[in-house]
C-alpha cells in the first residue's frame, strides 16, 4: 500500500492506548503535520518517596492542641476584662488613643553680675544696634549671659502677614543686630529663630523681612510643621499645664531671648514680652482667649528666658494686635532688656503705650503671683542715653 492509500483514521482506537507500535493517527486532515517517529508523552510514575504517610495519633493531637490554645488565647486576649492582665478588649475606644509623654523645658535664667542692681535696661538714641548693646550693658551685657559654644533660640513677634512699618510684628533691624552679637560678639554655635504665626508661617516670615533678616545674619529659621510639636508640662500653669509646644527649636538649646515689639491689644490690653511666647503654642490655642489674662499669666512660667528685649522702635499705640494703619504707629527711641519680664511690660506699659499705671493689665499682677517677677522697678532699672 503506497502512502496515499493509507487510512486517515482508525474507527474505534482506544484513546488511551500509549502502544508505541500505535501508527493510527487523529482524524482530520494531517496535510502540514510533520511526521515524528516519538511516542506522545506518557504520565509520570508515581515515586514511592512522594506519597504521604499517615500522622501519627500522638502528632495530630498535639497539633489540634496547638489551635486549640492560641484560639484560646486570643479569645482571652480579646474578651477579658480590660483590668485582667494582658487583656486587649476595648469597649469605649480610649485603649487604643495614643499616650503622649509630656516633655519639660530647662530654666534658662542667667545670674546678674554680683555687682549689678539693674534688672531692666534702656538703651536711648542711635541705630536699633547702638540702642540694643545700651540696653544690654546696662543689664550686664551680652557676653555675662551667652558663652561661647551656646546654642540660643530667638523668639520675635512674627505673628501677622504684615510690613514692619506697620508695627505688628518684631523689626527686621534689631533681630539682625542681635544675631550679629550672638554669633560675633559672644561666639554662640548656633542661633535658631522661631515663631508659629496666627498666619501661613512662610508668608508672615517673608514679608516681615524677618526671615531675610535672620538669615542675613548667619542665623537658622524653623518653621512649625505637624512633627515639630510636643506636649509640654507646665507645673503651676491654670490653662496650659499640659499643652502642645513648638518643641523643636529647644532640642539641646542652651539659652533662649525673646524679641517683642511694644503694641496694643485688643483684649489684654497689651501685648509686650510676656505675650510675645503665645506663638509657641500649638492646638487650639484660640480658646484661651475666653481668659487672656490668665493664658498670658501661664507664659510667664512656661518659659523661664535668658533675656527678654522690648524694641520701641515702632510701637503700634491703637487697634492691635494686628494693626494696618500707619497712622497707629509712633517711632520711638528705645530698646529695653531686661531680667525681669513683668518689671518690663509694667516700665513699658506707663512709659512707651502711655498708658495709666493705676489700670496696668491684670496679667501682670496674676504673673507676679505666680513668680514670674515683680510690677514694682523701683530702683531696679538702669538707663543709658
Amino acid at each position: 500500500m503506497n502512502e496515499s492509500e493509507k487510512p486517515t483514521g482508525s474507527q474505534g482506537a482506544d484513546p488511551q492506548n500509549t502502544d508505541p507500535q500505535n501508527t493510527s493517527e487523529p482524524e482530520g486532515p494531517q496535510e502540514n503535520a510533520p511526521e515524528t517517529n516519538k511516542p506522545p508523552p506518557t504520565k509520570p510514575i508515581q515515586h514511592p518517596e512522594y506519597e504521604k504517610a499517615e500522622m501519627e495519633r500522638r502528632k495530630f493531637l498535639g497539633r489540634i492542641g496547638a489551635a486549640a490554645g492560641i484560639l484560646g488565647a486570643a479569645g482571652y486576649l480579646a474578651l477579658a476584662p480590660k483590668n485582667w492582665p494582658l487583656s486587649l478588649k476595648d469597649t469605649t475606644g480610649l485603649r487604643s488613643k495614643p499616650v503622649f509623654k509630656p516633655v519639660s523645658l530647662n530654666d534658662f535664667r542667667v545670674p546678674k553680675p554680683v555687682s549689678q542692681n539693674a534688672d531692666v535696661g534702656i538703651g536711648r538714641g542711635g541705630t536699633p544696634d547702638q540702642m540694643l548693646r545700651k540696653a544690654l550693658d546696662a543689664v550686664g551685657g551680652l557676653k555675662h549671659y551667652i558663652q561661647p559654644g551656646d546654642i540660643v533660640v530667638v523668639k520675635p513677634n512674627v505673628a501677622f502677614d504684615r510690613s514692619p512699618a506697620l508695627g505688628a510684628t518684631s523689626q527686621p533691624a534689631l533681630i539682625e543686630a542681635l544675631i550679629n552679637m550672638l554669633l560675633v560678639d559672644c561666639r554662640a554655635q548656633e542661633v535658631r529663630v522661631c515663631d508659629n504665626p496666627i498666619e501661613s508661617p512662610a508668608d508672615c516670615f517673608m514679608k516681615t523681612g524677618l526671615r531675610k533678616a535672620a538669615e542675613k545674619a548667619g542665623g537658622r529659621v524653623y518653621l512649625p510643621d505637624s512633627n515639630a510639636f510636643k506636649l509640654l508640662s507646665t507645673p503651676g500653669a491654670k490653662l496650659i499645664e499640659e499643652w502642645w509646644f513648638f518643641h523643636r527649636p529647644f532640642t539641646n538649646v542652651d539659652r533662649v531671648i525673646g524679641v517683642a515689639p511694644v503694641k496694643d491689644h485688643n483684649l489684654c490690653y497689651a501685648s509686650m514680652g510676656i505675650k510675645n511666647w503665645y506663638g509657641l503654642l500649638g492646638g487650639r490655642r484660640s480658646q484661651f482667649h475666653q481668659d487672656i489674662h490668665e493664658i498670658v499669666s501661664d507664659l510667664s512660667i512656661m518659659i523661664r528666658p535668658t533675656l527678654t528685649i522690648l524694641d520701641g522702635t515702632k510701637i503700634l499705640m491703637e487697634n492691635g494686635p494686628t494693626g494696618g494703619d500707619p497712622s497707629n504707629v509712633v517711632t520711638g527711641d528705645v530698646v529695653m532688656a531686661s531680667l525681669d519680664p513683668v518689671a518690663q511690660d509694667a516700665w513699658a506699659f506707663e512709659h512707651l503705650l502711655k498708658r495709666d499705671p493705676d489700670q496696668l493689665p491684670e496679667y501682670l499682677y496674676k504673673s507676679e503671683a505666680k513668680g514670674s517677677g515683680k510690677i514694682d522697678y523701683t530702683g531696679r532699672l538702669k538707663e543709658i542715653l
